[in-house]
């Protein structure tokens, strides 16, 4: 066991992914704010059994030089090295950093998030790193634990994935200096988790399950209270389908009564076509900007993918009700379905100008590891490709039946600058006059003037944020990988089966309309 006298060193990190080129992918303003630091973070106590603990949390996207490393270097005191939010695209970075603080003499490594919940890690285990295969708040404090008393176990929640009820800690924003690192100072939190639906290309059913679990509407508005402090101006709710959430009336109500007055967004299902009466009550609560997952126009092509709950008949409605209620509407587009072909491609984005949704972002169809889609790819051998730092939704990974992969690269950015054209950007600007940097210049101005930029240049708009930087990339990591793990590039996984409790758990969803 650590002496008392010695403190415990835990170093939170969201891995950033290793571009096209090799390079770790790192913005010197971020897009999105990570959720999962902030979590982990204000999850880990001040001390467990009278041993200190000393707190680091950095996201890699937007930390732009390579201090933080010397954490890891020749720790002179116990250091426990959490990778968090580990998504399939982030995970060789997530290994290498292990690998490297292993190196260095960090004895403590755990890798979680979606890519070790959904995928089968056993060729990567019992090499010095362990792997979180559950929620934090059911294994994080035996990590922590484990970490005092001696070593690590090589998993944490192999029996059971999620929690039947959340238990979430009220969170600690990040310092005003970290808060700087974005656009605007923004933070994530959790109000919920999970989605009923079973869409095949999605992997949030497998992360988080269909059953929606709600954390306390008490921790969400302390959070909120907190964030406000923190100089906080932009909150993103991280949960799918906001509207299937039972207590989000309660929790908006409680946020005009609070006077919270911070812009937030989140995320909503099609079927917010029906709910005016909560879209209103959403926009009275300082709703921003909606994002709906419209993925495509044809109903046999979402059917195909098993996302019923879409009716492309209603899109129109939505993009209405958001304009009537001053909320950004974003529609999420989804390119090269099975079906889709260029000029299905071009017509959808026609489609989508005459719906004239405030904001637009396209992704290539992408067979995410751990889902049923991945799956059914993997067994028919149409994946192509076998690095798993492409598997993000910006770059073709299969074997198309009506497009090539130079076809998809182009459709993608064209997609893009059709939406984004001139005339959108003066119309949207010119239609929707506010002052306010938030309200007006970020989603009527900025963002499509970037999102052309990026698409003159072949970058995805949504990549990460703005103005690159490259200090470090897969090369300096390659031999430490490979001695650590025995691998150069890690193979692509098999998906994890659920336990039977979590099988149990979905079993029990109810599909409110």
């Amino acid at each position: 066991m650590i002496n008392s006298a010695i403190m415990l060193r835990v170093v939170i990190i969201k891995p950033s992914k290793y571009g096209v080129s090799g390079n770790v992918d790192r913005f010197r303003r971020g897009f999105m704010p990570n959720s999962t630091v902030p979590f982990i973070r204000s999850m880990t106590p001040g001390s467990v059994e009278d041993v200190a603990i000393q707190t680091y949390a950095i996201d890699e996207y937007v930390q732009t030089d390579l201090d933080y490393l010397n954490l890891l270097r020749n720790p002179d005191q116990p250091t426990l090295l959490a990778l968090v939010g580990v998504q399939s695209h982030q995970f060789q970075r997530a290994l290498d950093l292990s690998a490297f603080a292993r190196a260095n003499g960090v004895r403590h490594c755990v890798i979680g998030g979606p890519h070790p919940m959904t995928c089968d890690t056993s060729m990567l285990q019992n090499r010095g790193v362990s792997f979180a295969l559950a929620e934090a708040e059911m294994i994080w404090p035996q990590i922590i634990r484990d970490a005092i008393h001696g070593d690590l176990q090589p998993m944490y929640g192999r029996d059971r994935r999620w929690a039947q009820e959340l238990q979430s800690p009220v969170l600690i924003p990040p310092s005003k200096r970290d808060l700087r690192r974005y656009i605007v100072p923004m933070l994530g939190i959790y109000p919920a988790r999970g989605c009923p639906f079973t869409c095949n290309f999605c992997s949030v059913i497998k992360i988080a399950g269909r059953q929606i679990r709600s954390q306390s509407i008490a921790t969400t508005i302390e959070s909120l209270r907190n964030a406000r402090t923190a100089g906080v101006r932009l909150v993103m709710f991280t949960s799918d389908n906001f509207n299937k959430y039972a207590e989000a009336k309660e929790l908006l109500e409680q946020m005009i009564a609070e006077r919270i007055h911070i812009p937030f967004f989140v995320q909503c299902d099609t079927q917010i076509a029906k709910q005016e009466e909560f879209v209103q009550l959403m926009g009275r609560a300082g709703w921003f900007e909606m994002v709906v997952g419209v993925e495509s126009f044809s109903r046999k092509t979402l059917l195909a993918a098993h996302k019923t709950q879409n009716h492309p008949s209603t899109y129109s409605d939505i993009v209405k009700l958001c304009q009537k209620y001053g909320i950004v509407s974003h529609f999420s587009n989804i390119i090269g379905f099975p079906d889709d072909t260029a000029p299905s491609i071009r017509e959808h984005v026609e489609v989508l100008r005459e719906l004239d949704p405030n904001v637009a972002s396209f992704y290539i169809l992408c067979p995410i590891p751990g889902t049923e889609q991945y799956d059914d790819f993997l067994a028919t051998r149409y994946i192509t490709e076998m690095n798993l730092d492409r598997f993000d939704g910006t770059a073709p990974t299969w074997r198309h039946p009506n497009l090539s992969a130079d076809e998809l690269e182009d459709l993608l950015f064209s997609c893009y600058r059709r939406f984004y054209s001139a005339g959108h950007i003066v119309a949207k600007a010119i239609k929707h006059p506010r002052r306010n940097f938030v309200d007006w210049l970020l989603p009527y101005v900025g963002h499509p003037l970037f999102s052309r930029f990026a698409a003159a240049k072949r970058m995805h708009p949504m990549s990460g944020g703005i103005s690159r930087v490259r200090v470090d990339s897969s090369s300096d990591y390659r031999e430490l990988r490979k001695k650590q793990f025995g691998f150069e590039q890690i193979p692509l996984p098999n998906s994890l089966e659920l336990s039977q409790a979590d099988v149990e758990l979905n079993r029990r969803v109810k599909i409110a309309l």
